[in-house]
């Protein structure tokens, strides 16, 4: 079985689609959607472009995606930062109750058998929540008494949009990276795991694509269009920025 491991599209349509191409080319079985495909500039356009594919989806949420839907609801988190609350808000009022019927039976991980592979897990952060934040230079032992319980062989994740692939113990771990809003060089990241796992980078056309986002009424275009598309976040800098709120 080959499957497309797709995280945080956060909205950004064009880069989706480019990926989309591309995962068509590959010739997979399944595609896995890790979390977070809201909120961003396109949130209903991205949701509708994956219900019309033909290939079977499998779906997990992200905390973009739970926190959208309870803004939805009313109930907006007070962890929501006061500089996103219009942007939060906005995508909240773009769902249609279908979307909002859809998202609540997400789960939170998926596990699948894969040959070649053996058992793999998919979350969004970690298995035990869709918030935990670790990187690339975060330390086995505040790692291992999350994943080892697990015995699993691989365990796939997002959530700090940059890729990495690491062990933990005796499990690997593999960020498959964001597809929308990276923290690394500017393009599309996904992963697909077949007889072998591969770690994906798909370019698209960032000028068309920034004007796609700013025709928008996300209130935030400008930001994404300038920030996430055109150019992205050091990593770097996003790794240390994380190790201040590791696994907290």
């Amino acid at each position: 079985m080959r499957i497309a491991a797709l995280y945080d599209i956060h909205g950004n349509l064009p880069a989706l689609e480019a990926v989309l191409a591309e995962v068509q080319t590959a010739r997979v079985d399944r595609i896995l959607i890790g979390g977070d495909v809201l909120p961003g500039p396109m949130p209903t356009e991205c949701l509708d472009r994956l219900s019309a594919l033909n290939t079977p989806v499998d779906y997990i949420i992200g905390n973009g995606d739970r926190e959208t839907v309870a803004a939805r609801r009313g109930s907006m988190s007070s962890i929501i930062p006061a500089s996103f609350r219009d942007a939060m808000q906005w995508n909240a009022d773009q769902l249609r109750d279908a979307d909002v019927q859809q998202i609540d039976r997400w789960p939170l991980t998926r596990r699948m058998t894969v040959s070649g592979v053996g058992d793999v897990v998919f979350c969004h952060a970690t298995p035990r929540n869709d918030t935990d934040i670790f990187t690339r230079a975060t330390a086995d032992e505040k790692l291992r008494p999350i994943f080892d319980p697990l015995e699993a062989d691989l365990v796939v994740c997002g959530h700090t949009h940059m890729q990495f692939d690491r062990r933990i113990g005796r499990t690997r771990v593999i960020n498959a990276g964001s597809v929308g809003m990276p923290f690394q060089e500017p393009g599309a990241y996904w992963l697909l795991i077949g007889s072998a796992i591969e770690l994906r980078r798909t370019p698209y056309d960032s000028d068309a694509a920034a004007a796609q986002v700013r025709a928008t009424r996300y209130p935030q275009a400008e930001a994404f269009a300038s920030g996430s598309i055109l150019t992205a976040p050091a990593e770097p800098l996003m790794v240390e920025n994380f190790s201040k709120a590791e696994l907290s």
